[in-house]
């Protein structure tokens, strides 16, 4: 597919999204104290330590080494630094990281809604880092014990690293995969292991029967290119609960939250698409809570009830609702948006403590579920929603542009307001 490097979805036309730079990006000294400082960083490290700590030295210790040595030759991959600097940069090609693993290269990847604040240096995960954790991607080559894929064919690329046998992966806890250290991740660098990112010309797939999904035809790989983790994260908030509400009342409402704070600065892609999963799996009514104009508006526009945030008490209290503001406020405003016998969902958390009123949870009988994704076991069913036409996260893209102008348009959108930026070839 050939995207002219200026091209501007209907979607941006439609929510009017501002121009400009809006956001100030943290130098290195202002990034590095972030870091040092942040709240969540200690119990990330933990967590990050929790079981195969050796291993994980193991894997960092390799990751550098293989990025020094270039005897396989180079390749082009996005790099973030402090500064909001995004630049192409020649990296050592990796390798096949065993008979299991497949390299792929990417053909449509998305920016995820932590893209912009860990771009400007506002969250724990420190910089520098290969950026990007969501694509569709073409298989180039695979090992020997791969079955399931074969070179040429197009598949979803789950951001999340799992090896496909162990007892959290068999049993569809695909996060919590124990075959590799806690948070691998693409696209998340030091934090997640250095296993690359998703705006390169190659990543390597360490398991690819486990993780590789094949993207079915008739699906236009930029639609699909954030099912990798932002469509599935909104699926996941909403599938698993709303048929059983819908069951006992059929007019049970859903009401999402988005940005309640003006930091840190999350895009709102994964609230529009809770809000589409749960118009397509029958809800009525769906409403958003957001600040900015151009949010609601888009919201508006794709049939959700949108909100600022003195309007969320006109709504009243909702059997399902679901916070993805990231920040103590969306959650607090979350749970007592929730009704008698209700779910209340947070996506995301970047705070060491958060204040919620569990009396009130009690007296409601309030189900609180805060919680990673577990994107790859999710994955085909979000493609079985888009293929019978129920699901088009496309309709959530504000800005399509070129693969080889990742540089400038990544910049944009971390720089700028865009809602979600494809890029493909």
């Amino acid at each position: 597919m050939t995207v002219e490097s200026e091209t501007i979805t209907p979607a941006a036309r439609v929510c009017g999204i501002p121009e400009g730079n809006r956001h100030r990006p943290r130098g290195w000294p202002g990034h590095l104290a972030a870091v040092a400082t942040s709240g969540s960083a200690i119990p990330a490290a933990r967590i990050m330590l929790e079981h195969s700590a050796r291993e994980r030295f193991r894997r960092l210790r390799g990751a550098v080494a293989e990025r020094g040595d270039r005897s396989r030759g180079t390749m082009r991959a996005l790099v973030a630094s402090p500064g909001g600097r995004l630049r192409w940069r020649d990296v050592a090609r990796p390798r096949l990281p065993g008979p299991g693993a497949a390299l792929v290269h990417p053909i449509a990847a998305a920016t995820c809604d932590l893209d912009r604040p860990m771009a400007l240096g506002r969250t724990p995960f420190p910089l520098p880092m290969h950026f990007g954790h969501e694509c569709v991607a073409e298989v180039v080559e695979i090992g020997e014990e791969v079955t399931t894929v074969r070179p040429g064919d197009r598949v979803v690329v789950p951001f999340q690293i799992n090896c496909g046998t162990c007892g959290p992966c068999t049993s569809g806890l695909t996060a919590n995969c124990v075959g590799v250290p806690p948070i691998s991740m693409f696209g998340f660098g030091l934090t997640g292991g250095h296993w690359g990112g998703t705006f390169s010309d190659l990543l390597a797939v360490p398991f690819a029967d486990a993780m590789l999904v094949p993207l079915p035809d008739g699906i236009d790989p930029a639609a699909a290119a954030s099912v990798a983790d932002n469509v599935t994260d909104g699926y996941r908030a909403i599938a698993p609960r709303l048929p059983e509400l819908l069951a006992r009342d059929a007019d049970a409402q859903v009401v999402v939250f988005a940005d309640v704070a003006r930091r840190p600065p999350f895009s709102a892609s994964v609230a529009l698409y809770a809000g589409l999963v749960a118009r397509a799996l029958g809800a009525r009514t769906v409403h958003l809570v957001d600040r900015r104009p151009h949010v609601r508006r888009h919201a508006e526009a794709l049939g959700l009830h949108a909100h600022q945030l003195e309007g969320r008490r006109s709504i009243g209290r909702a059997a399902l609702v679901v916070d993805t503001s990231g920040v103590s406020a969306g959650l607090n405003m979350a749970v007592r948006q929730t009704a008698p016998d209700g779910v209340c969902l947070s996506l995301a958390s970047l705070h060491r403590i958060s204040r919620i009123p569990t009396a009130l949870m009690y007296g409601r009988n309030i189900t609180l579920e805060l919680a990673r994704s577990h994107a790859r076991a999710h994955i085909p069913a979000v493609l079985d929603l888009m293929r019978d036409g129920r699901l088009a996260p496309q309709d959530v893209t504000t800005h399509l542009g070129a693969f080889d102008r990742a540089d400038r348009h990544i910049t944009d959108h971390v720089r700028g307001e865009a809602t979600k930026t494809i890029l493909v070839e």
